[in-house]
């Protein structure tokens, strides 16, 4: 089964993949917000391409475990994408997940400029492993 993850930022988005046996998860893109529309197209499109089965997106909570404002930002876009696909949508606790993504990109030697243009796409990456270790 084919996942993809997906961590929601006001300015981008990143995305991950698993292969299509669902074991391997892997950065996929990043995509730049311009409009929402714009947005869900390019989501809708790689659903489509990827022939995705489910979706994994990351929940920001606090450290506390409490809402913040970007969960709910979250909780609306999890909403919205379900209006739009009946592809099958799970929430999953991101916390550190950024920070985590971080670690791994040091750890790979990339440099910082390299390491922020990754740091999305690596973020979903860990939200979907976190997701599979879950399943």
């Amino acid at each position: 089964m084919k996942t993809i993850g997906i961590d929601f930022g006001t300015k981008r988005i990143g995305i991950a993949m698993t292969d299509a046996e669902g074991i391997l998860a892997y950065p996929f893109k990043v995509i730049v917000k311009t409009t929402r529309d714009a947005l869900f197209s390019e989501l809708l499109e790689i659903f489509e391409t990827e022939k995705v089965d489910e979706i994994v997106v990351g929940l920001p909570l606090s450290l506390d475990g409490e809402d913040t404002l970007t969960t709910r930002q979250v909780r609306n876009f999890a909403t919205s994408l379900g209006r739009r696909t009946t592809l099958p949508i799970h929430l999953v606790d991101e916390r550190l997940s950024s920070v985590a993504a971080e670690e791994e990109l040091k750890e790979a030697g990339l440099w910082n400029r390299k390491r922020k243009k990754n740091l999305d796409s690596q973020a979903a990456k860990i939200i979907l492993e976190t997701w599979q270790a879950r399943a």
